[in-house]
């Protein structure tokens, strides 16, 4: 059992059961999934810079990524219907608690001119979501061997029924959001 996931256990579900009065465990949110997805849309222009991609996609994560297709064709995009525009790997159990734990810890303290991440980018029903402008935050990514930078959206999906229950369940699991 991963760091993370034992602290959620011992510590940030009794502390969420008493702060929102919940009269079961099961009523706890918990993390239920972290999905990475980096948009290319020169993929199909650039093969290079997205198998690139998708190598890093898989070096951050330590699971293979899997490519996005275009639902649908728009012009304007000179896009069509099945062309590949980006990655994405969906994380979940120890791997996605590993992945949390080295982005709290190691990723994001790296980031320049880092103030903490924005409390308000959760959607709603309890999700969040937070960009990053460059991959080479994470220390599998070699500086050297980068030839071009780009950024990811990474999507933190819980069971929390509003945001102030999710913000309070990433907060004891150590996010470091903004003090307004």
């Amino acid at each position: 059992m991963a760091g993370l996931q034992k602290k959620y256990k011992e510590t940030v579900v009794p502390s969420l059961k008493s702060r929102f009065s919940y009269k079961s465990v099961m009523q706890v949110p918990r993390l239920e999934k972290i999905v990475l997805n980096i948009g290319m849309g020169e993929a199909h222009t650039n093969p290079k810079g997205f198998e690139t991609a998708l190598e890093e996609l898989g070096l951050i994560t330590g699971q293979r990524a899997v490519k996005t297709l275009a639902r649908k064709s728009i012009a304007g995009f000179k896009l069509r219907e099945g062309m590949v525009i980006g990655c994405k790997v969906t994380l979940r159990g120890v791997r996605m608690f590993e992945f949390f734990e080295r982005l709290v810890n190691v990723a994001l303290p790296r980031v320049r001119d880092f103030k903490g991440v924005s409390p308000k980018a959760f959607d709603g029903r309890g999700n969040y979501n937070l960009s990053v402008k460059e991959q080479i935050i994470f220390p599998e990514i070699d500086v050297d061997k980068v030839d071009s930078y780009h950024g990811m959206n990474i999507t933190m999906v819980t069971t929390a029924p509003n945001d102030d229950e999710a913000h309070a369940l990433l907060a004891e699991l150590g996010m470091p959001f903004k003090k307004s």
